[in-house]
């Protein structure tokens, strides 16, 4: 495998010790044939796996250490790419028609970005599900409800465009270095919206505008949006048929998606 040194901390990396491997490969369920994305395949630990049950593998890591490690041992169906898969683009690593699985331990400092990316490549038709190791923290706002405290644009994201189930979560010291916080696996199946969006952008800017101020009515946080736009935020919300008195933490998808549509860009 190469040399063995330590994890550098500006990527966020933690290497997995091998019972925590094999329950995460257990969740993934790979099946020979089937093509994978990897993000971040760090020393390979999920990467060897998988290539040995028969999945292709196509691997996109940031550290030129790691991915001349990786590339020495020449796997058999992986193919390693070097680069930022917030950068990378979509044709390095996506070849042909078919939807790719996603599997990866993701660094704690970019899981968010790297979601957001997912839900994009989604809609692009290049990922079909995904099964990733996050921090607890965000798998908790990923599945969070309306009226929670972890409920924001993140968990609505998901819940347009996507099924999110909890697999199990991991101590700390199921890592080395052990991180300072626990950790959890959870699987993502891309479906097409559950509410009909016609415009993504302003509903999803709108989401993430009301949620700036989420302790504040939405009458209040939505009028300082309008007025900078020459309308009318109550008049949004008697269209949507949503109380301005309430606070976005408590709007359902449905109701995000009304707002949203009331709320139209200006001519």
């Amino acid at each position: 495998m190469g040399s063995r040194r330590p994890a550098r901390k500006r990527f966020g990396q933690h290497f997995l010790e091998r019972p925590w491997i094999d329950k995460i490969i257990a969740a993934v369920a790979p099946q020979p044939g089937e093509v994978f994305l990897e993000i971040g395949p760090g020393r390979g630990q999920l990467t060897a796996p998988l290539a040995r049950a028969g999945a292709i593998v196509h691997a996109v890591e940031i550290d030129r250490d790691l991915v001349a490690e990786l590339t020495a041992r020449a796997l058999p169906r992986v193919h390693v790419h070097e680069g930022d898969f917030l950068e990378v683009p979509t044709e390095t690593w996506f070849q042909g028609d078919t939807p790719y699985r996603v599997a990866a331990n993701l660094p704690y400092n970019v899981s968010t970005p790297v979601l957001g990316r997912l839900l994009r490549l989604a809609r692009e038709g290049c990922v079909a599900n995904a099964v990733l190791m996050l921090q607890k923290e965000v798998a908790d706002r990923l599945m969070a409800h309306p009226g929670s405290g972890d409920y924001g644009p993140l968990a609505i994201a998901m819940a347009l465009q996507a099924d999110v189930t909890r697999a199990f979560v991991l101590p700390p010291g199921a890592f080395r270095p052990p991180p300072k916080v626990h950790s959890a696996v959870v699987r993502i199946d891309f479906r097409p919206d559950r509410v009909a969006i016609d415009d993504l952008a302003r509903f999803n800017a709108i989401v993430r505008h009301v949620f700036t101020q989420r302790r504040k009515m939405l009458g209040t946080t939505l009028q300082s949006l309008a007025k900078g736009e020459g309308a009318d935020g109550r008049a949004w919300l008697a269209e949507a048929g949503i109380d301005g008195q309430r606070r976005a933490e408590t709007l359902t998808l449905e109701e995000f998606a009304r707002l949203a549509a009331a709320a139209r860009r200006p001519a």
